[in-house]
């Protein structure tokens, strides 16, 4: 008997970080290895990305749906164990669990192939237990196999970092001057395919941060400055990945006529008013909501085809309260991701 099926004896323990309530830290906790249900996978977890999402439940930006709760929607790891009818898998294989983590399959954003904005969603993390521990179970359904050339500290931020971000670079259309503002996890990846295939980056950064408008030029961005300094040149379109809707009116003026803003996170501060001149022009402010599968199949096939170089920032499992601080204080460029 391998030590993985040992493990998940009756009886088989967990280490996780653990959720309580706004403004505490997580807690360390063994707990018993959960069983994969019907339709389910049981994934020994090697690696769980930490997202600017998991920040906003941590501090009380998002509203509750469970407690206690383990955190971690960027998971990667592998299949220990199939419940009943989870037959597109076996275990051993290398998967990927994202935010989005079930759809009710049946009203109307869903027969209309856009799930993520099903009624009755069920997210990763939020809605059931993620990744911030040793083993995490998921609906066979909504997890993806990972490109081989990653290994999973790597992956990790591919799972919500890269699928947001493609989500939010696929709704520029044919763009090619693009401004992301908010250069951290997601604008480090997307930025990368962006200009492989060809498109100009301009990077904007908090005021003052050099070290990242350096690291996104080393990227191969052909601008970075300050949120607040205009580009050399008017925008096609623009990501605003940072949550600070001040820079919605500020996106607005930076593209062109007919150029589109997307805001790509789950939650923003208020944004300001604004002149109807920004707007005028057939510009275009929209917002990304989730995820589809079809968009993480997508992805999964540019990064296999792409070498993205995902700049991770490793932490133990017993320091995710650093890793959700050094997140909020913008200690790092990259992304956050614990090695289980």
């Amino acid at each position: 008997m391998s030590n993985v099926e040992r493990s998940m004896e009756p009886g088989g323990m967990m280490n996780t970080m653990v959720f309580d309530a706004p403004g505490k830290p997580l807690r360390w906790l063994r707990m018993a290895i959960p069983i994969p249900g019907d339709g389910e996978v049981l994934i020994k977890v090697g690696a769980c990305g930490v997202c600017r999402t998991d920040l906003h439940i941590v501090d009380g930006d998002l509203p509750l749906h469970r407690t206690p709760l383990i955190l971690g929607h960027e998971v990667v790891g592998r299949i220990a164990r199939v419940g009943p009818n989870a037959t597109a898998f076996q275990p051993g294989e290398r998967v990927g669990v994202p935010w989005l983590g079930g759809t009710c399959g049946h009203c109307d954003f869903c027969h209309a192939e856009r799930e993520n904005l099903c009624d009755t969603p069920v997210f990763t993390g939020y809605d059931r237990d993620g990744g911030y521990a040793e083993y995490a179970v998921a609906d066979a359904r909504y997890v993806f196999r990972i490109p081989d050339r990653y290994d999973d500290v790597h992956a990790a931020p591919l799972l919500c970092a890269g699928l947001i971000g493609y989500r939010s670079y696929a709704m520029l259309g044919d763009a090619k001057r693009i401004g992301l503002y908010g250069f951290g996890a997601a604008a480090h990846i997307i930025a990368q395919v962006a200009i492989h295939q060809n498109r100009q980056v301009y990077a904007f950064t908090r005021p003052g941060d050099t070290k990242t408008q350096d690291f996104a030029r080393r990227l191969g961005a052909v601008w970075a400055g300050d949120s607040n300094s205009s580009p050399p040149i008017a925008l096609d379109g623009a990501i605003i990945f940072a949550p600070a809707g001040t820079l919605v009116p500020k996106g607005l003026a930076d593209v062109r006529k007919g150029g589109i803003v997307v805001c790509a996170g789950i939650h923003m501060s208020d944004i300001p008013s604004f002149p109807y001149s920004l707007l005028w022009g057939e510009r275009v402010l929209r917002s990304v909501a989730n995820l589809t599968r079809a968009d993480g199949d997508a992805f999964m096939r540019i990064a296999q085809q792409v070498e993205i170089k995902i700049s991770p920032v490793q932490f133990d499992l017993r320091d995710a309260n650093q890793a959700l601080t050094a997140l909020r204080d913008g200690a790092f460029d990259g992304a956050a991701v614990l090695s289980i």
